[in-house]
């Protein structure tokens, strides 16, 4: 986790918005704020208990062409969206005002927008104008007075969600009052919560915890990664796990070998990558000696075993001066796999063999990047902490610049419709940019503030982007 970069700019402002909407009060219920002065639904109901909760086997409802079902679209997160017809100029059709910040990626499936908030409520909106179809409330949100550090407050649903068409059921994980975590699964059309099941880590201190990297569906199962608060504060320690979407069942844990943090937070989330799963690492508390298994890429098998991993011989460096891999998800390219961290150095990896320490097969400057990266054929389009890096990566395995955007922050960029769509975070604004050349097509305000590593959906002839109070859509055509 990162300890001294980027203090987020939206905790400040996020708890008196949500006081205006209810959302700021004690206890599980709370008012869903309603966009354009349309009609909210009633509050959802309190928090269930920690037993688990199910209604039995349910019917696949399948994802339609071109939803948008987890982050960046696809379970390799590649961000890119093809044959997506040319897109025009952006321009702002609507805003949908919650009860908090939506720091995970709206997702729209059956018709639905579906956005998470910081509040933890689960909203569905209708796309044509932001109208507040259903909402559920899942608890009163952790507070920053009751946690050892950390920079958003209130915290609640931090990590984008995930659909699983095999059950119809939309997966968020939910920080509630007190650190504990939850996993929640409801019913995409109507809001009926079916599954849910605390989901803690198995080893630390659960309020030290915190669950902002992208869910990911894998076998049938909900793939939760933890790290830490900012400021790397308390006993906490990587942490994945792996829970049935029935709601019953084993959890399968897998928890990075360090003393302490090594967190998995990159907001890109798990890859799946067929029969295993990638994961970038954080810094771990080890400045030398062998290796504590932080600061790497890992590869896991089904039962969350680990199969694989790549540490830059610098990893003990990299832990004592927190320039580590952690803070980009993996980027599976061809027969690669990409790294880059807070050190900005881009490591290229034998997919069938990642190499242990030192083992990459390429590596070039690139730029301190944090998110998610776009994918699109053998071209990487990597988020930087000052702007958007084109990344060529060679049959030969090479790694070449192509250009270089500047951004005050550069967020999570996707690829659809002739552009590649980044927000820059910092200025609340929303670019279009030529694939080729780095040209800026267009550029568009947000009308709001946008969280950290915030990354733009692209569905039909829309663009979805979360902000600090809720979900903004453009229209491209």
């Amino acid at each position: 986790m990162p300890r001294h970069r980027w203090a987020d700019p939206l905790s400040a402002g996020v708890c008196a918005l949500a006081l205006l909407l209810g959302g700021c009060a004690s206890g599980s219920g709370g008012t869903p704020g309603t966009p354009n002065g349309g009609t909210g639904a009633s509050p959802g109901p309190s928090s269930p208990g920690p037993s688990e909760l199910t209604a039995g086997p349910r019917g696949p409802t399948p994802a339609a062409p071109g939803d948008w079902t987890q982050y960046h679209r696809d379970a390799l997160r590649t961000g890119t969206v093809p044959d997506l017809p040319a897109a025009g100029a952006p321009a702002r059709t609507w805003a949908a005002h919650l009860d908090g910040a939506v720091y995970g990626q709206p997702l729209l499936v059956g018709g639905r927008v579906l956005a998470a908030t910081e509040n933890n409520t689960v909203y569905a909106l209708d796309p044509s104008g932001g109208t507040v179809l259903w909402s559920r409330n899942l608890g009163a949100p952790a507070r920053e007075s009751e946690l050892p550090c950390g920079n958003i407050d209130p915290l609640g649903i931090t990590s984008t969600p995930v659909y699983d068409p095999a059950t119809g059921l939309l997966f968020v994980l939910a920080e509630l009052a007190g650190g504990r975590h939850r996993l929640t699964g409801l019913d995409a059309a109507t809001g009926e919560v079916v599954v849910s099941r605390d989901a803690e880590p198995p080893v630390g201190d659960r309020t030290a915890h915190q669950q902002r990297a992208a869910l990911a569906l894998w076998d049938g199962r909900v793939v939760i990664a933890y790290g830490g608060l900012y400021g790397d504060c308390g006993d906490y320690r990587g942490t994945v796990l792996s829970v049935p979407a029935t709601g019953a069942g084993e959890i399968r844990a897998y928890t990075v070998p360090t003393g302490r943090e090594g967190g998995i937070w990159a907001s890109g989330g798990p890859v799946v990558d067929g029969d295993r799963l990638l994961l970038s690492v954080g810094n771990g508390e080890s400045t030398g000696g062998g290796h504590d298994g932080s600061d790497s890429v890992l590869s896991l098998t089904p039962e969350l075993t680990r199969a694989d991993f790549f540490a830059p011989a610098t990893w003990a460096e990299d832990n004592a001066a927190d320039l580590d891999l952690g803070s980009l998800a993996p980027v599976r390219v061809g027969p690669y796999v990409l790294a880059v961290g807070k050190r900005g150095t881009g490591y290229l990896l034998d997919a069938k063999n990642l190499g242990g320490i030192g083992g990459e097969k390429a590596r070039a400057d690139v730029c301190p990047a944090f998110g998610g990266a776009a994918v699109d054929g053998t071209t990487v389009y990597v988020p930087c902490e000052d702007g958007l890096v084109r990344l060529a990566v060679g049959a030969d395995a090479s790694l070449h610049v192509d250009w270089r955007l500047p951004l005050g922050r550069g967020g999570s960029p996707v690829v659809g419709g002739g552009a590649v769509w980044v927000l820059d975070w910092r200025a609340a604004t929303l670019h279009t940019v030529d694939p080729a050349s780095g040209r800026v097509l267009h550029t568009v305000d947000v009308g709001a503030k946008v969280p950290n590593f915030a990354s733009p959906v692209l569905v039909g002839d829309q663009v979805l982007v979360g902000t600090a109070d809720g979900v903004t859509a453009f229209r491209t055509r």
